[in-house]
């Protein structure tokens, strides 16, 4: 293989997984903390979803409350589109709710904050495990997926619903 083409190959390596700015920085973080100190920032992000619950008087796009099987409790996904075209997303989360699952909330409401749907629809997961750790995604895989998986569902609704006014 040419320089060139090493070159271009490193180059679509590190485009695949370039991940929004904020989140990139949260895997960064956890990417290199040991399994232990993992754990202890997972449960320290869990202690702050209240930052991103919905405000008094806040008014959103899209909402969806529901109670899935994926997860011990209700959780309700909230998406306000800004004029440029960005996502903010507010959450709740039942009484219920493991910590992993509140960790993950609060890792991509901060991680996502200000990200087009678009980019929010084509983002691998591939970063679950790089802050979650390979032991609690083998346990946990459910859990460490689902807020992912809501995100980007009602980010597909509002997606869908844009194409249809077009």
């Amino acid at each position: 293989m040419g320089v060139d083409q090493e070159r271009c190959g490193g180059e679509v390596e590190r485009l695949k997984m370039a991940y929004p700015t904020k989140l990139q920085e949260i895997v960064q973080l956890f990417e290199h903390l040991p399994e232990e100190e993992k754990r202890e920032s997972l449960v320290s992000y869990s202690l702050t979803t209240k930052n991103y619950e919905p405000k008094d008087g806040e008014k959103f796009d899209l909402e969806d409350v529901r109670k899935d099987e994926e997860c011990a409790d209700t959780v309700g996904v909230f998406l306000r589109m800004s004029e440029e075209g960005k996502a903010h997303f507010r959450m709740t989360l039942g009484p219920q709710v493991q910590t992993l699952t509140k960790a993950m909330t609060a890792i991509l409401c901060k991680g996502l904050e200000g990200v087009e749907p678009k980019q929010i629809l084509e983002l691998e997961s591939d970063f679950v495990p790089k802050i979650v750790g390979a032991q609690l995604v083998r346990v946990r895989s459910q859990t460490t997926y689902y807020i992912l998986s809501r995100l980007k569902g009602i980010c597909k609704v509002w997606s869908d619903r844009q194409r249809a006014k077009a």
